[in-house]
């Protein structure tokens, strides 16, 4: 599964057209993400978790924040317990609609609670410092390492200034496209799929 789509004009500031583009892009990629059978999905959230904890190991990190799964996102629960006990896990938090995101420490088995746009928060909400890796869902990602979210903007505001914090954003291959880069969209250290790192 593909899509042809227009090439990105990186650098460049777009009007309401990009904005309009990456909203036709998104409903594209999410069909195309929820299409993927489900047997066929856990195999490449199995190996999506092996390449992680390596690609983690070779970083030597202490901190890391991850997701848990909405909208037929990978599920990385095997890399979870994985990590649980290792490295310090955090679960990035939505305070306000226009702010950047906080981090709650959390680890697997930690009791959840509903926050903001329904996404399961951690209850006991001890935050801590931004982690040294932000592992990123892409509803859609491009060969120069941009993401396509769900148009929020948390994850850019959050790396505004942030040069010494790790991005790595996680995605299925079928969702690699092109959009317009806007003036504020930040890339990604890298891309990790079901077939390698990018």
């Amino acid at each position: 599964m593909s899509l042809s789509l227009s090439a990105p004009h990186a650098g460049h500031s777009f009007d309401l057209d990009a904005a309009q583009d990456k909203k036709t892009r998104r409903k594209q990629l999410l069909a195309v993400r929820q299409a993927i059978p489900e047997d066929l999905k856990k195999q490449y959230d199995h190996v999506l978790c092996l390449q992680i904890q390596s690609w983690l190991q070779e970083k030597a990190v202490k901190s890391v924040s991850v997701f848990l799964p909405i909208r037929n996102e990978p599920n990385l629960k095997e890399l979870y317990e994985m990590l649980s006990g290792n490295i310090q896990m955090a679960l990035p938090y939505v305070s306000t609609k226009d702010s950047p995101l906080e981090f709650i420490a959390w680890r697997p088995g930690d009791e959840l609670v509903e926050g903001a746009f329904r996404i399961p928060v951690p209850k006991a909400m001890q935050r801590i410092p931004i982690p040294d890796v932000l592992i990123i869902p892409c509803v859609g990602y491009t060969a120069g390492h941009y993401r396509l979210g769900y148009g929020g903007g948390f994850f850019d505001r959050t790396l505004e200034g942030q040069d010494n914090v790790l991005t790595l954003g996680v995605a299925y291959s079928c969702l690699k496209t092109d959009f317009p880069v806007e003036q504020f969209d930040m890339p990604l250290n890298a891309i990790i799929t079901e077939v390698g790192l990018e």
